[in-house]
This record gives structure tokens, sequence and C-alpha cells, in this order.
């Protein structure tokens, strides 16, 4: 009997449209208005949570790019089925990963470079991290759940090795050449100062990798402390994802799988939350330690678990369907978010009016300029939703 197509899990692409709305509304720029009303507490909220955190913890932009990374775990399972049923073989599937895998790579290193004078080799860009762990993902999945665990495992406790055993900085070590103040607030102390910013063993990695391209001038340090090396737990991230796709994409009842989903999130979240208090190892998006993969991880299984109950169970579709069209074509949304914000701005400022965006005083301007733009990028992916174009990699 010929292996069938699966059913696409509009959950998913929801998740990922949610996902993908959060980074396309940075253009809302919640942190402006907060600083023009900072007596607000509703506004100095939203702009916390629309901002990374400077080192230890979790805001929900934080959430962002582990998300994505999930959701291309989960959707991996579904794709092999549909290529096998369209009788590929493994030989053509993996040579369609390592093409995927480069222009993921390459992708995110344009769009970096955008505005530049010269190519910015940098390699902690989402769809960068993605695309060098992507054939390591690929592989996985047609090997087996123990396999898959030990992976994982092995990619956690290993990484976290690397940075435990990377000396400390000595008395002498020039803090400031490396963009941080001795004495910054968010220092960690103990056994936890090996995940300092660009102190650690990922840092070093970097400043001998990065310096082996062209650049405008030497590489010392990332200026958000982001390093290339961060691609390896990324990968335990979307590993998390592919099992999280394969009980999905399994016979069990659908109240089972949330029910699963929720319980592994919040153990998930438990064993983060209790390897950064005890300093085992700090919990930091930016360096993405194995803490935060754990940690983030279980965010990703509870909000997995709340979009398949709400979407695919409950049959909320028509109310997220302005998500849908974003997570369907969820590429397309990346590069618009990263190239015509100001090509639509502009647009505005000359056939509106130049001050088209103070309709509510200068209070609100960005709020009034990011909606416009999200409006108009909304109605990009739209169209493109309904002519049944999708950009596929």
């Amino acid at each position: 009997m010929a292996p069938t197509i699966p059913t696409r899990v509009s959950s998913v692409d929801v998740y990922r449209g949610f996902v993908m709305f959060l980074m396309m509304a940075e253009v809302l720029e919640f942190g402006h208005v907060s600083k023009a009303l900072p007596e607000s507490s509703f506004w100095a909220f939203l702009a916390y949570h629309q901002d990374h955190v400077e080192w230890v913890g979790c805001s929900l932009h934080d959430l962002i790019q582990p998300s994505f990374s999930f959701l291309v775990g989960v959707a991996l399972p579904y794709s092999v089925a549909s290529r096998l049923a369209k009788g590929q073989s493994f030989k053509n599937m993996f040579g369609h990963t390592l093409k995927r895998s480069l222009i993921l790579i390459f992708l995110g290193i344009f769009l970096r470079s955008t505005h530049r004078e010269q190519t910015n080799f940098t390699f902690e860009d989402t769809l960068t991290q993605i695309g060098l762990g992507y054939p390591i993902l690929f592989w996985l999945g047609f090997r087996t759940f123990k396999t898959q665990v030990v992976a994982l495992c092995t990619i956690l406790v290993g990484y976290w090795l690397v940075f435990a055993l990377y000396p400390l900085p000595d008395a002498n070590f020039d803090y400031a050449a490396v963009g941080v103040a001795a004495d910054w607030e968010h220092n960690l102390s103990g056994f936890a100062a090996h995940w300092n910013k660009n102190t650690n063993a990922a840092w070093a990695f970097d400043q001998w990798f990065m310096n082996l391209f062209p650049r405008e001038k030497p590489f010392i340090r990332n200026g958000g402390g982001y390093s290339t090396l961060s691609f390896i737990p990324t990968l335990g991230t979307m590993i998390l994802g592919l099992l999280a796709g394969q009980w999905l994409k399994d016979e069990d009842a659908p109240l089972q799988k949330v029910k699963r989903f929720g319980l592994i999130g919040i153990g998930l979240l438990g064993t983060g939350l209790l390897l950064n208090w005890t300093g085992i190892c700090p919990n930091v998006k930016r360096i993405w330690t194995p803490t935060w993969t754990i940690f983030s991880g279980g965010w990703c299984f509870i909000l997995l678990a709340f979009f398949y109950w709400i979407v695919d169970i409950k049959g909320y579709k028509k109310a997220f369907f302005w998500l849908m069209v974003i997570g369907m074509n969820s590429i397309a949304a990346y590069i618009i978010s990263h190239t015509i914000v100001e090509f639509i701005h502009h647009s505005f400022q000359i056939h509106v009016s130049k001050t088209y965006d103070q309709i509510l005083g200068l209070s609100y301007e960005s709020l009034v300029r990011g909606t416009a733009i999200l409006i108009v990028e909304w109605l990009i992916l739209h169209w493109m939703y309904r002519n049944r174009i999708f950009i596929r990699i």
C-alpha cells in the first residue's frame, strides 16, 4: 500500500503565524511609546515583552526564535511523509535538504547585509542558525525515537561541558574591549560566570571563526552577545519540535495529544527553572544555553498544545485566519519584514502626508506608523494567499 500524503495541521500554521506576527509587530515600537508615557505601566509591560531581555530571563519576544525553530522540527515528519508519498528517495530528499540548508544560511547573511558596505558574514541570524543544523535534523527524522532522544541529551550535556570547561577571565582581562563592563549588573558570579557575555567559549570560537571571512574590521565581539555556535543547542530545540511533530502525526486521540504536550511543557519549564535557580546552567537566550533549550522548549510545547486545542479540536479556524495567512507564507513574511518597511513608510509620507503618523500625537507616532506598515504587509501576504503564491525553500 502506497503511503498517503498527510493532512495539513491548521494549528501549526496558526502558531507559526503568531510567531511571525510578533516579529513583524516590532515596527509598532512599544518602547518609544513607553518612553513618551513613562508613567504608564501598560506601555512599559508591552515594551518589555517586545524586546529581548539583557541576559538571564525571558520575555515574549525571546520566544520568537525558539518557536520558529521548534516548528521547523514539527513540520519535518509531515514533509518527509509527503515526499515519500510522491515516491522520492532518501538520496533525493537529502539533496533537497542540503540545498534548503544553504539557501537558509545565505538568505540570512543576505538580509543581515542590507545597507552595509560589504557582505556581513554573520551566523547568528534565525534563518542561518536553522540552516546550519537542518541537515542533522533531517537525518534524525529517519532514526528511532531512542536515537533522537540520545542526540538531544548529547547536544545539551556536551554544549554545557564546552562552556563549563572553558576558563574564566583572569584579573587582567580587558572587559571594555569586548563591550562589557566588569561590574555590569547582568554579569553572573561563581560557576554561572562561565556563561557571561563575551567571555565564554562560544565568544572565543567566534573570535577565530568570524575572522576567517572578509570584514570591514576584525571581529572582536558581538554587541548582543550572540554567537555562531548557538546553532548546536538550537538544533536541540528543533529536535524537541521533531518529537512533537511525530506525536502530533500519530493516531492518538486529539485530547490525549494536548495532555501530553501540556505535561511535557510543564516538565521542561520546571527543569529549566531549576537548572537556572541552582546555578548549574543559567537561562540565557542570547547564547542559547542548554537551559534555554529546555525552558523555551517547554513554552513551545504549551503553545502548540493551546493552538492545537483551540484551532483543530475546538474548530476556531476562522477566528485565526489572519494568522494562518502569515503562517502559511512564513519565509515571505520574514523577507518582507526585513526589506520593505522603510519603503512602505516613505510611500505613506509621499501619498498621504509627511506627518501621517502624528495623527494621534507624537506619543503614539510609532504606533500609528507601525500599524500602517503591518496592515500593508498583511495585505501583501493575503494577496499571495488568495493567489496561492507560497514561497517554499
